[in-house]
């Protein structure tokens, strides 16, 4: 990806869901450098989740506030 800082540490926990076509995409949970969690849809489609895919998709969200109150507990923010 141009102009990605690889020196920084990024979680990003990537979902498997289809799109409405039925093609196979990914939805993607990533900590921004501000700690804010970002949930990224496939470009232009919806996201079609069945229950594995939503119970991952939790998980990922659940990971991704636990690696920013991680980050905020070292650097002293909230």
């Amino acid at each position: 990806m141009a102009g990605r800082d690889d020196s920084a540490v990024r979680n990003e926990w990537t979902v498997g869901c289809r799109d409405l076509a039925g093609r196979r995409r990914d939805v993607t949970v990533f900590v921004s450098s501000d700690d804010k969690v970002v949930l990224v849809a496939p470009p232009g489609e919806a996201a079609v989740l069945g229950p594995l895919e939503v119970g991952r998709l939790r998980a990922a969200l659940r990971d991704a506030v636990v690696a920013t109150a991680t980050s905020a507990r070292r650097t002293g923010t909230d």
